[in-house]
């Protein structure tokens, strides 16, 4: 299977280990209109409380993504070392293939 993909970002490695994270989104994505990158908690929405544990249950659910909202789907990410990421020269905007394919296993 092949897929085509535009890198969105790339990124350096979070505990500064010699790696980049290159995020990727589809072109399918892009051609559809969603070019705009989605924002880290959602649409904008109003939550009512009635009490604490409400409240709380509700945050905990902002916070981890659940009910609608938090990070949204249809990015890719690679992890590629730096001689990878240098040899490659991608840079954002770049279009690129991932091409992934099954080990055939013969005789086992």
């Amino acid at each position: 299977m092949k897929k085509e993909f535009v890198v969105r970002s790339i990124d350096a490695a979070p505990d500064g280990a010699p790696y980049v994270l290159v995020s990727l989104s589809s072109i399918k994505d892009l051609k559809e209109g969603t070019q705009n990158p989605p924002s880290p908690f959602g649409s904008p929405k109003v939550m009512g409380f009635t009490n604490m544990n409400d409240m709380m249950k509700d945050l905990n659910k902002m916070i981890s993504g659940m009910g609608g909202m938090g990070m949204q789907g249809g990015i890719t990410q690679l992890k590629l070392e730096m001689h990878e990421y240098k040899d490659m020269g991608l840079a954002v905007g770049d279009k690129v293939f991932l091409e992934l394919s099954k080990a055939e296993t013969l005789g086992v």
